[in-house]
């Protein structure tokens, strides 16, 4: 298929063996004859619902990107709807509420937070829906009291994308330091996931002296950098647990003159992000793809309803972006420069 150029089928065995749930395909109005067995063929099309977060962000937009061409590609119809901003919990829960009542066969859910959507997914799994999780996973504990049974879960490893951040900033100051962290909303998974993986990726003389939420706004971000660097002017450095915060707090470190001085590595690998690595404002980003994210989870949707048994879990690919790589990153945008694994290619022939 034209859009897995560039991507290399994983070896399935061993995911298949470790307890990957067999789906039945879910009838969506356009299926024709019955469910096949695995591996069989099918004449099966899902109908797609997804629910992400605030297209507010060019991450989300871009996961929109890759569910689009990829459900172009397969002619399976997909209904993307996302909240108003990506704090607006509430907002997203009522998404997947009205959509929940609609007859689509997979739904492909981003949820904001661990649990904001698990009202809506208990009645989805209730019908017997397929659920693909993206990107931040739903709470295992919320999800199993309310018998919520993803298919499979798609998504970055963020403690690993946040240890290579704190290695790179281990590099970048052989001589040790303090520094900053700052994460998204209190308490958020992925946020937490991240600093945990920094924590765990600094060198012995790099100390993490304060952790900040700023809500994963870039203005918060700006604002909560500025107050640190006046509070503590010896700073070194600032993980930031996305693009769009590390541009403010990059911002924040220009408005004191200390570019290049202050070391800021952010994750998530936007095109503002990218450009600005390379353009020396921001010292690195940990790039996770979410137009890989988006894509698989419409190929999970295909392969579920091909009836084929899905992997539990999927890592989406990662890459650091330095100064040195920054255009070939550029030039691949939004697509991983390198290859990376895609187990449902093989699914979905």
């Amino acid at each position: 298929m034209a859009n897995t150029r560039g991507r290399r089928t994983a070896a399935l065995s061993a995911v298949l063996a470790a307890g990957a749930l067999a789906l039945s395909a879910c009838g969506s109005g356009e299926t024709t004859g019955t469910s096949p067995a695995a591996g069989g063929a099918s004449t099966a099309t899902p109908k797609i619902a997804a629910v992400i977060k605030g297209l507010d962000n060019p991450f989300f937009q871009t996961m929109k990107q890759g569910m689009d061409e990829q459900a172009a590609t397969a002619k399976a119809p997909v209904t993307v709807q996302a909240a108003n901003a990506i704090t607006d919990t509430t907002g997203q829960a009522d998404k997947l509420n009205g959509l929940a009542g609609q007859d689509f066969s997979c739904y492909v859910i981003n949820p904001i937070s661990g649990t904001n959507l698990v009202q809506g997914l208990a009645q989805l799994s209730a019908q017997n829906k397929t659920v693909v999780n993206i990107d931040s996973p739903i709470d295992a504990a919320a999800a199993k009291s309310a018998n919520v049974k993803p298919a499979t879960y798609i998504g970055t490893d963020n403690v690993e994308a946040g240890k290579m951040a704190g290695q790179r900033m281990t590099e970048l100051l052989p001589d040790g330091g303090e520094v900053a962290a700052i994460g998204g909303i209190a308490g958020d998974v992925t946020s937490g996931a991240r600093i945990e993986g920094f924590q765990q990726g600094i060198g012995p003389e790099v100390k993490v002296l304060q952790t900040v939420a700023a809500n994963w706004e870039r203005q918060t971000a700006l604002t909560a950098a500025t107050d640190v660097m006046q509070a503590h002017p010896e700073l070194a450095g600032f993980f930031v647990a996305n693009d769009d915060m590390g541009l403010g707090v990059a911002r924040a470190v220009a408005n004191a003159g200390k570019t290049g001085k202050v070391k800021v590595i952010s994750v998530d690998g936007i095109k503002d992000a990218l450009n600005a690595v390379k353009a020396g404002t921001l010292d690195g980003t940990v790039a996770q793809y979410p137009y890989a994210i988006g894509l698989m989870g419409v190929e999970a949707c295909q392969a579920a309803a091909a009836g084929k048994t899905l992997p539990t879990n999927v890592k989406a690919p990662v890459e650091l972006v330095t100064k040195e790589n920054a255009d070939k990153a550029l030039a691949a945008t939004p697509k991983p420069f390198g290859s990376y694994d895609d187990p449902f290619t093989s699914l979905i022939k």
